[in-house]
């Protein structure tokens, strides 16, 4: 490993770790990205990224500075002056499962040093940094947080996609377990970013990031369930939420989908219920309702194909469906919790035929119903084109003109005699 410039380890090298490892090294860090997936390891070192947002050249950049160094080995963390972890929180049976913090946590812990600082980034909920971290880093090293070592908190607002909103130019929230700690977090991450938000605690922190995804999830539920309601009542949702969207305070527009999807809002909710319910014995009931929402939506997007297919005297049992867009979000390749998923499998379990487009999933990806182009045949030959995921390398007026019916759960497709949005 290379000497010479401050040394930062960054735990965990998928969309959240990569992407900040190489602005690390772009400020002039020495930087060791660590991993436990040897796969992911052998890509780096081969100049090859696996993240959308990070291209090749990006990372053989990296690789060319000789202070980029990818690595299972976490030997090759030692004398860091920067520990950051940046590894999955996912749920396992409605609980929290955070055995990756306590790996990457005890992986670090032996070579931390008086002076270094660790921060954590994953999501989780509020008191994960005090409780857990901290005891796990102090056990590991024998030394004392915040009397030897600095520890704190900034959550991750990397948003897979968005070409305008990067790590650099999004206000990096960063918080400490006392003083000094803060002081130290905010200045490694003022060296990477442009504006640092300085907050009281990690707790604040860790709850500032679960309000954010919260408030999101809360709302698109809310306009889900006008989605199922309005068209019933003879009220185009669509059309209220651009007249909503005209007033120019009080108001902030979410729109209707086939479900939520990803790293964040099938998940980060349900941290904030379950740490509610565990230390207060109370029902996050708003969090509860928004989850059975978004849950049930492709099961009622299903319904809608179904009766879409009736009105043309058609079973879906033998109905040839082309699905567009299998990832959860637009203009990305991460099938994480996409509700596509869910909608394909309850279309094929009704006897469905099944094919799918995405020029966004990497060809290499494992799926389980057949990819084909969005040629003009095979636009014709379905009968019924589903819109899913709103990619914008789709001609959605070609859709239009070929397809002999449209079901589109983001209105992307021109409206017509044969379209019919959700």
């Amino acid at each position: 490993m290379p000497k010479g410039s401050r040394r930062v380890v960054v735990v965990g090298q998928g969309y959240v770790g990569l992407p900040l490892a190489l602005r690390a090294v772009d400020v002039g860090y020495t930087v060791v990205g660590l991993d436990t997936s040897r796969d992911r390891v052998k890509r780096l070192e081969g100049g090859e990224s696996y993240v959308q947002d990070i291209s090749d050249e990006a990372v053989a950049a990296a690789l060319a500075t000789r202070r980029f160094w990818p690595t299972t080995d976490a030997r090759e963390c030692a004398e860091f002056d920067v520990a950051v972890i940046t590894v999955p929180t996912p749920l396992t049976q409605g609980v929290p499962d955070l055995t990756h913090i306590e790996d990457a946590a005890g992986s670090i812990a032996r070579f931390l040093r008086p002076g270094a600082t660790v921060v954590l980034e994953s999501t989780t909920y509020p008191g994960t940094t005090d409780e857990l971290l901290v005891p796990i880093l102090e056990r590991g090293s024998e030394l004392a947080a915040g009397c030897q070592f600095h520890a704190g908190y900034s959550p991750e607002r990397i948003d897979p996609g968005n070409p305008v909103h990067t790590l650099v130019n999004t206000p990096k929230v960063v918080s400490g377990i006392d003083a000094a700690s803060l002081e130290a977090v905010d200045a490694f991450y003022a060296s990477l970013v442009d504006r640092t938000v300085r907050v009281s605690s990690t707790r604040v922190a860790e709850m500032a990031k679960l309000l954010e995804n919260t408030f999101r999830h809360i709302n698109i539920a809310l306009v889900n369930e006008l989605a199922m309601y309005a068209g019933q009542l003879g009220v185009s949702v669509w059309e209220a939420i651009d007249a909503a969207s005209t007033k120019p305070f009080g108001f902030m527009r979410f729109t209707p989908g086939p479900g939520v999807g990803g790293h964040c809002l099938p998940v980060d909710p349900s941290y904030l219920s379950w740490k509610v319910k565990r230390s207060l014995g109370d029902s996050f009931r708003l969090v509860e309702l928004a989850n059975d929402i978004n849950e049930h939506m492709p099961a009622y997007v299903t319904r809608r194909i179904v009766e879409c297919l009736n009105r043309d005297r058609k079973p879906v049992n033998g109905s040839r469906i082309l699905l567009l867009g299998l990832a959860y979000k637009k203009n990305t390749g991460d099938l994480r919790e996409s509700p596509a998923l869910s909608l394909c499998a309850s279309l094929s379990a009704l006897g469905a035929e099944i094919s799918v487009v995405d020029g966004f999933v990497p060809a290499h990806q494992p799926i389980s119903w057949p990819r084909v182009e969005a040629t003009d045949q095979e636009l014709a030959d379905a009968d019924l084109v589903v819109v899913v995921t709103d990619h914008d390398d789709i001609d959605y007026t070609k859709v239009a003109t070929h397809a002999r019916r449209v079901f589109d759960t983001r209105r992307r497709v021109p409206a017509g005699p044969t379209v019919e949005h959700l």
